[in-house]
């Protein structure tokens, strides 16, 4: 198969290696001449990627890869075109912006020619496909959907980090607008995907056709959601917890001892590009979702709440040197999308504290780029706050911080006894240790 893949950021350059690692002749297209460049020349590295450097510089090498930044190259003559471009969520709205990806599929109609399926990996909100994409394709090509071409929806299920391994992992879900659409889909990505024997799941792991692009986006935003209300729960009970003197991690721990509890961690913040964004995509198209409005406003007023609690232990923040230990949304990535970091500086600035920010996958520039001002452990503070659970955080101590008063720990990360003559306050805990 000839297989353009539109946009080459984390999810879509790891998807085009797939395929061409698969046999398959792969040409990326990326709006950014940097992107396409660094893959054509191989100048970049992609160390936190597990495999990506490797498959990279092999399908290159072998010629099955190559990138551009001219739909009019890549789409043209194309069997099948997977499009991951993001899909933008406006930070104050919540609601769907979708700029990119207009441009995209227009920029696919205008250069898609007839047999072609295109398939929207990019996570949307229910009927979307159907009612944006498809006529947006045919207005845009003059061809006809479930004839001259097909459209399907695939959403992608993988974390950074791990793709190629997630790939494997899950079964792929396909939903599309026609017969023939479902069964081409399906045909593709039996043929660029395999899939680890799973004796968990209630039918083999694979391509499961869930008969209908909506049900597609509804699967990839309900597994998503669900974990927002789940991690919304958790805090919840931390924060009953700690004013009660209950440590929520132990009473977490036993609930799930039980084969039907599967109660999740809480946390300062939830961060990334699909827990906080997806249940947004969801409420645009059901807004009556109490529940799931409910959880995401909760996990958002967290950083408040453990700053605020960091206050009350002190009297005042007024004045106080504070650094945010992490500034990725998650340990062990260097991303920061929709990370706590921000809410969390943000509360203690209007607190009058002074704030500095650390992480150990960033450079001090990349983190005054961020517009954060580096903090180097060893420095002087009096609060610190633990947004990221990096494992290099686990071994702090009170001597990393001359003069600490008071240590927030907002993902129960460091170890109690080496903190045991120094305040710390964890998530869910119910008093300073």
């Amino acid at each position: 198969m000839r297989i353009a893949v539109v946009a080459l950021g984390k999810i879509g350059l790891p998807l085009a290696v797939q395929f061409a690692t698969s046999g398959h002749d792969v040409v990326g297209v990326d709006t950014q001449q940097a992107t396409v460049d660094a893959v054509n020349s191989l100048s970049r590295s992609y160390p936190l990627e597990a495999g990506l450097d490797d498959a990279l510089r092999a399908a290159i090498g072998d010629g099955r890869l190559r990138a551009t930044t001219d739909f009019a190259d890549a789409i043209p003559g194309a069997d099948v075109i997977v499009v991951v471009v993001p899909l933008i969520v406006d930070e104050a709205t919540g609601e769907p912006d979708f700029t990119w990806m207009d441009a995209a599929t227009r920029d696919i109609a205008a250069s898609m020619t007839p047999g072609a399926l295109v398939v929207y990996e990019t996570t949307l909100p229910v009927g979307t496909t159907r009612t944006r994409w498809k006529p947006m394709l045919e207005a845009g090509s003059h061809l006809v959907e479930g004839s001259d071409f097909h459209v399907a929806f695939s959403p992608e299920r993988v974390l950074t980090g791990r793709i190629f391994q997630d790939l494997r992992r899950y079964p792929k879900l396909i939903g599309a607008l026609s017969d023939e659409g479902a069964r081409r889909t399906r045909r593709f990505y039996e043929c660029v995907l395999a899939f680890e024997t799973r004796d968990d799941l209630a039918q083999p792991n694979g391509v499961w056709d869930l008969g209908s692009a909506e049900a597609a986006e509804l699967a990839k935003l309900a597994e998503t959601t669900y974990r927002d209300v789940n991690i919304a729960l958790a805090n919840q009970f931390a924060t009953f917890a700690a004013a009660h003197g209950i440590d929520v991690h132990r009473v977490i721990e036993a609930c799930n001892s039980q084969f039907f509890s599967h109660i999740h961690r809480p946390g300062i913040a939830v961060g990334g590009h699909c827990i906080p964004v997806y249940p947004r995509l969801y409420l645009a198209t059901d807004p009556g979702a109490t529940v799931v409005r409910t959880a995401r406003e909760y996990n958002e007023t967290m950083p408040e709440r453990l700053v605020a609690q960091a206050e009350a232990l002190l009297g005042s923040l007024e004045g106080l040197s504070s650094v945010v230990l992490g500034a990725s949304y998650r340990g062990g990535v260097k991303e920061t999308a929709f990370s706590g970091v921000f809410p969390t500086v943000a509360a203690l600035a209007q607190r009058g504290a002074t704030v500095r920010v650390h992480d150990p996958l960033y450079a001090p520039d990349e983190l005054r780029a961020l517009g954060f001002e580096p903090h180097s452990l060893g420095d002087a503070v009096d609060v610190a706050v633990l947004q990221t659970d990096h494992a290099e955080y686990r071994a702090l101590v009170p001597g990393d911080f001359p003069g600490i008063k008071v240590l927030v720990d907002g993902r129960n990360a460091t170890d109690a006894a080496a903190w045991r003559h120094t305040p710390r306050l964890v998530i869910g805990v119910g008093s300073a240790a």
